[in-house]
């Protein structure tokens, strides 16, 4: 048994994290500030015995013992990035040196949750790792695609010069149960939207694209990557089925039975156009790849909407 602990551990994928680390037999602590976080999702794990919740900044120091440190804290969509650009890239920034210390000084192995964003609107495709990206660092997106640059910088820079044991991965979307309603992803807001009946909103002509990876296969890559001996990273985690937002926007309605129709607004300012991982690496390395195809991801997400819709959870 290990002691764990999960920064970002009541968020969408935190949460999932510290299920399958609970289920494989380790302490697990779960630090959160509940900002985009909540404790509805890790609600069903009050009474385990192995697990303990801190609501915590992590922008602020503290005083932890692991073993394993799994560095997810940050908000990761744009809606809740740019709410507050500077808070975004002080967790980014500062919120990692306080972790990759909590690392250092516990010697744990520490274990930062990256993005695509990184890459920019690429200019390569599909983005391996050794790609350097394309971002604007001063754009409406830069707090979150630059403090995540400059969180690998430091994570680097703590392996090499503070000998931390790290792990970098980079995440390309991803979906599944307890998504954040509100959280401005497509696939959440094309499900909300199609089981109220609402018109579904597609930016441009829907014809840019995203490769969408379900949770429970990303979490299997953050377990697999922890554990390989002598791997840091950075390497991609997440589906290269790649699809368009059009073609995910008629699934959605399809599989829901919704009356929904599609309409069209403008692109946000620097959304990138084509976005589909390269996991030669994971796979090489991890023995990873994803498991769960779209339509059963999809047929599990719409499940968990519906019933949380049905209980009275609002679309913030």
């Amino acid at each position: 048994m290990a002691r764990v602990v999960v920064s970002g551990g009541a968020g969408f994928i935190g949460s999932h994290l510290c299920d399958v680390l609970l289920s494989q037999g380790h302490e697990v602590i779960a630090v959160d500030n509940l900002f985009t976080g909540t404790k509805r999702n890790i609600r069903h794990l009050k009474d385990n015995p192995n697990f303990e919740f801190l609501r915590h900044d992590v922008t602020e120091p503290i005083l932890l013992e692991c073993d394993f440190l799994y560095h997810l804290a940050c908000p990761a969509s744009p809606v809740h990035y740019q709410y507050n650009p500077i808070k975004t890239i002080k967790t980014n920034v500062t919120g990692t040196i306080n972790m990759l210390g909590v690392a250092k000084r516990t010697h744990a192995r520490f274990f930062l949750a990256s993005t695509s964003e990184v890459y920019g609107d690429p200019l390569q495709h599909p983005q391996k790792e050794s790609y350097w990206g394309n971002v604007n660092p001063i754009g409406p997106r830069s707090c979150y695609d630059e403090g995540k640059r400059v969180a690998e910088t430091l994570t680097v820079n703590y392996k090499e010069q503070g000998h931390v044991d790290t792990r970098i991965v980079r995440i390309f979307n991803t979906y599944g149960p307890r998504m954040l309603f509100n959280d401005g992803r497509v696939v959440s807001n094309f499900i909300v939207q199609a089981l109220r009946g609402e018109d579904i909103t597609v930016y441009g002509e829907g014809q840019q694209t995203r490769s969408f990876c379900f949770v429970d296969d990303l979490v299997a890559g953050f377990i697999a990557t922890m554990n390989k001996e002598d791997f840091h990273g950075p390497v991609n985690l997440g589906n290269p089925n790649e699809m368009t937002i059009k073609a995910l926007a008629d699934k959605v309605i399809e599989m829901t039975g919704s009356k929904s129709k599609i309409i069209h607004k403008p692109l946000p300012t620097d959304d990138p156009t084509r976005r589909q991982p390269d996991i030669s690496l994971a796979k090489k390395e991890l023995g990873w790849q994803p498991k769960v195809d779209l339509e059963t991801g999809l047929k599990k997400t719409i499940a968990d909407f519906e019933e949380r819709l049905r209980n009275g959870e609002e679309p913030r």
